[in-house]
């Protein structure tokens, strides 16, 4: 009798977890394809809740043709665990509309114009349609205010305030707005919902279109958008609401402003505020974002993948780990009083998600042709947002054994990685020094300035504060960390070889690059030493001048010899004017000063 009792037991036993498995219920230890399950039942939840976003976007380039990129592809995106889409390509979802309801004088049938916006709209429709079927949200990028340049012709008394911006303090402003949004909901009725952006305006891609910024009285604007949008997006269309607090009025740094605007907005289930992880715009030494974890509001955190500011994927730049655990900087010159990563914000209430940038943002180049690097990130940070339990090196490893990197070279495949954050802030900032936030201009997309910009600001204040010879040591020590990384380089392989050959292309080019910076830091650095002191080092900046030299001749034919090598920097300081974005400014006039100084040839 007690051996059928056991025998039963067993049987029972069976039964109950055979249960488990059929009704979905995942026990400790279980694995699915993107890992170890989460082991906390909150974590779970909160991953399957509805309100949960794990989006990525492309961030095309404004103004030229669309980035050619495995993650425009909603069904890559499905494969990965995204669950939501935000289309950026700049040709608006509300730019693809007929205003016929309001006025048909805007854009008359048979029309160039007209048929334009018919284009576009077939565009958006195939968009939506796309992400749907791959079983994702779409959500469209909206930057707000973007109205047909004839419709502002005709009203522009009735819709502009005195200084001639296109104003939401104008009734009929707001009125168009609402029938603006309903013919988009009724015109794209599967459409998802809306990211809004203020702040920045771009309508390089709408040339039937104007518009500008609608937060022209700081925080009251912010206040009467929110309330209009919510009635209008989430009340009335039952749309998702995700709202930008970037670049504008403050709200995206101050807590203050960020309270202030939202304490005065009622929650909404579908009304989500996006906010970067850094206090300000992609760059190393700024701070962890003070406005998240707070306030009464869901938030969802914007991360880049492809930096903006250092390099866009041209050269290995590892940011995941720092993004989630805190950044190096963060325990030396840039000490945070509150959270560091999104590692201790995701017990906070108001976190609901991560939006991968995972390609593009900023202008120009420099432009790959392998987004290898951009796509370690964006893994790495999006499979983080699915399992928040799971630690980054986990998921980093996870990442390892999908690239089929083995053995030995896991280890110098994570040194590498690791290393290239420490190189990074040394090459383009600092680790030590307290770096101011205006100095981390001096680079941007594929521009180097000089003396005669950024960099002569920079060498101002060092100079007067005797760190001058402190910030060009740590530029060479960026140079000791890129040639241990292309060490490192040759002992990884992948199971795709195209892989394989760019991390070591990549690697070299972030090597020549830093080499360029070092010796053209420490050439202008010794030229501003002999302006100031009138006595000229003319062995030492030779020697620099010649180092600098060299480097551009090796950056240059390794792109001639690499096909798979990024476009290559360009050394004139950023100007935002296009197509070329520079002037005459820029590291090549400032060593040109000295080189002819000198006598250099």
């Amino acid at each position: 009798m007690r051996l059928h009792n056991n025998i039963l037991k067993v049987i029972v036993g069976w039964l109950s977890f055979v249960v488990l498995l059929l009704t979905g219920i995942q026990v400790k230890g279980q694995s699915d394809k993107r890992g170890t399950i989460p082991k906390n039942p909150s974590d779970i939840s909160l991953k399957n809740s509805a309100g949960y976003y794990v989006l990525d976007m492309v961030h095309n380039n404004p103004g030229e043709p669309l980035t050619k990129t495995a993650f425009a592809d909603p069904g890559y995106l499905k494969k990965m665990g995204y669950n939501g889409q935000v289309v950026n390509d700049f040709v608006f979802a509300h730019a693809a509309l007929t205003f016929d309801g309001f006025d048909k004088r805007i854009f008359p049938k048979g029309t160039k114009e007209r048929a334009w916006v018919l284009k576009a709209a077939a565009h958006v429709q195939a968009n939506i349609e796309a992400a749907h079927k791959a079983g994702l949200k779409v959500y469209y990028f909206t930057d707000l205010i973007v109205l047909p340049k004839r419709l502002v012709e005709l009203y522009k008394d009735q819709i502009c305030d005195e200084k001639g911006r296109i104003s939401f303090d104008r009734p009929l402003t707001v009125k168009i707005h609402q029938i603006m949004l309903d013919e988009l909901f009724t015109r794209f009725k599967n459409l998802d919902g809306l990211v809004i952006r203020t702040g920045e305006t771009y309508l390089n891609n709408v040339p039937y279109h104007t518009g500008n910024n609608p937060i022209t009285h700081g925080v009251d604007s912010h206040i009467k958008l929110l309330r209009f949008l919510r009635s209008e997006v989430c009340v009335k269309w039952h749309k998702m609401l995700f709202y930008r607090t970037w670049a504008s009025g403050g709200m995206d740094q101050d807590t203050s402003v960020y309270l202030r605007v939202t304490n005065a907005i009622k929650p909404h289930p579908k009304l989500v505020f996006m906010i970067k992880h850094t206090k300000g715009d992609y760059h190393r030494t700024f701070d962890f974002n003070p406005t998240l974890g707070i306030g009464r509001h869901p938030q969802v955190v914007e991360v880049e993948c492809q930096r903006e500011y250092e390099g866009k994927g041209a050269f290995p730049n590892y940011i995941a780990k720092g993004v989630i655990d805190g950044f190096e900087e963060f325990g030396t010159n840039t000490p945070q009083k509150g959270l560091t990563g999104l590692g201790g914000l995701k017990s906070k209430k108001q976190f609901r998600g991560v939006w991968t940038w995972s390609r593009g943002g900023g202008w120009v180049g420099p432009y790959i042709t392998n987004e290898f690097w951009p796509r370690l990130n964006a893994f790495v940070v999006s499979q983080w947002a699915q399992h928040p339990d799971q630690s980054e090196s986990q998921i980093f490893d996870r990442f390892m054994d999908q690239a089929g990197i083995t053995g030995k070279g896991r280890t110098a495949f994570r040194r590498l990685c690791l290393l290239s954050a420490k190189a990074v802030l040394r090459g383009h900032n600092s680790a030590i020094l307290k770096w101011h936030k205006n100095w981390v201009w001096w680079t941007r997309d594929e521009f180097l300035s000089g003396t005669d910009g950024n960099v002569g600001s920079i060498f101002k204040s060092l100079y007067a504060d005797h760190l001058l010879d402190t910030a060009i040591r740590e530029k060479l020590e960026a140079v000791s960390l890129w040639s241990e990384m292309v060490n490192l380089s040759g002992n990884v392989h992948l199971h795709r070889k195209a892989d394989e050959s760019y991390i070591r292309v990549s690697t070299r080019y972030g090597l020549l690059l830093h080499k360029i910076i070092a010796y053209g830091w420490q050439a202008m650095a010794l030229g501003y030493e002999g302006d100031r002191t009138g006595r000229y080092n003319k062995a030492a900046l030779s020697e620099a001048i010649r180092q600098y030299d060299q480097a551009w001749v090796d950056y240059r034919q390794l792109k001639k010899t690499a096909p798979a090598c990024a476009t290559l920097y360009k050394p004139y300081q950023f100007v935002y004017k296009a197509p070329d974005y520079h002037g005459q400014k820029g590291m090549a006039a400032s060593i040109d000063k000295y080189r002819k100084l000198i006598k250099f040839k």
